[in-house]
Order: structure tokens, then C-alpha cells, then sequence
């Protein structure tokens, strides 16, 4: 058998035995609560932060202002510790690491940068902000596509596949088979 008669029965195995993973019922039930969830959220969210916008005072007394960002570094450096160590250990994790570190970071700017406003430490903030967390977010954000793409990258030549590889939008949830006709709707959900 030829390497392309190879991947043609690879491909043709894969597709009788490729499951939908996300069509057995109790994973349903969660996807559709969780979406639920995540749409209630959002409506929650917009009126409450209109509110907060007239309703917070301009200026506020902090308790525990010291455990508050003891805290959340604390929080960013295991997180960056647990980042590196998937990386070192190569792991599929390091995604979550990295786009967890890279939120943090991105917070950490913000808070930084708006709780110094009119103060002297302001410029400091900026410049941290600007030179450290914000090129370092992205870093990580980039490295978290990249090892998302690497991975496809594997998949799609471990298959057999050829011709370009679809873009991360095109690709679906335990599948990068782009060119499958979408499944019938399960008239139950």
C-alpha cells in the first residue's frame, strides 16, 4: 500500500470511528446549562456595571489593600510557576497556563495603572505596565496560539492530511476535519 492509499484509510478509519464526543445527552445537558449560565451572566453584567458607574464614589478607603495584592501576586506567581512547568514538562495544560497568566497580567496592568491615577507612583505604573505586564501578556497569549497551532499542525500530518490547515475559527470542538458536511441536528437538543 502507498503512503497516500495509507492516509486515505487512515482518514476513511478516523471518520468511521470519529464519535461526537459532545453528542452524548449528559454533555449536552451541561453545554446548554452552561451556556445558559454563561448568557445570564452577560445580561447580569451590563445593568450592574451601569449602576456601578453612577453609584461607586470617586474615591475609597481601602481595608486589607496589602492582602488584596499580596494576594492576587501570590495568585500570578503560582500560576507563571504552574505555566513553566507544564512548559517544561510539555504538557497540552500550558494553554490554560498561559492564557491564565496572561489575563493576570493583563488585570494586574489595568489596577496598577488606574489605582495610581494623580499620584506619583502613576508614571512608575505606566511604565511597568506598558514595558512588562502588557508585552509579557501578549507574549503568552501568542505562545498559547502557537502550541494550539503546533498541535493541529501534528494532527493534520499524523492523519495524512494535505493541503493548508484550517484556521483556528474553522476548527470544531475534538475535530479539525473542516471539509465534513456538519451533522444533522439531534431534534433533541
Amino acid at each position: 500500500m502507498s503512503s497516500d492509499e495509507r492516509a486515505e484509510l487512515l482518514r476513511e478509519l478516523i471518520l468511521l470511528a470519529d464519535d461526537d464526543p459532545l453528542a452524548a445527552p449528559h454533555i449536552r445537558l451541561r453545554r446548554r446549562l452552561g451556556l445558559a449560565m454563561l448568557t445570564a451572566c452577560c445580561a447580569w453584567l451590563v445593568p450592574w456595571t451601569v449602576m456601578l458607574g453612577f453609584t461607586l464614589p470617586e474615591h475609597y478607603i481601602a481595608g486589607q489593600w496589602r492582602a488584596a495584592w499580596i494576594g492576587f501576586d501570590i495568585g500570578l506567581t503560582l500560576a507563571l510557576a504552574g505555566t513553566a512547568f507544564a512548559a517544561w514538562r510539555r504538557l497540552q495544560v500550558v494553554v490554560l497556563g498561559q492564557i491564565v497568566c496572561g489575563t493576570l497580567l493583563v488585570c494586574d496592568a489595568w489596577f496598577d495603572v488606574m489605582l495610581s491615577w494623580g499620584s506619583g507612583e502613576f508614571p512608575v505604573s505606566v511604565a511597568t505596565a506598558l514595558l512588562g505586564e502588557l508585552p509579557l501578556a501578549g507574549l503568552l497569549f501568542f505562545a498559547a496560539r502557537k502550541v494550539v497551532l503546533t498541535t493541529v499542525h501534528s494532527m493534520w500530518i499524523r492523519e495524512g492530511r494535505a493541503g493548508p490547515e484550517p484556521r483556528l475559527r474553522e476548527i470544531g470542538i475534538f475535530t479539525i476535519d473542516h471539509h465534513r458536511p456538519p451533522r444533522p441536528r439531534d431534534p433533541q437538543g
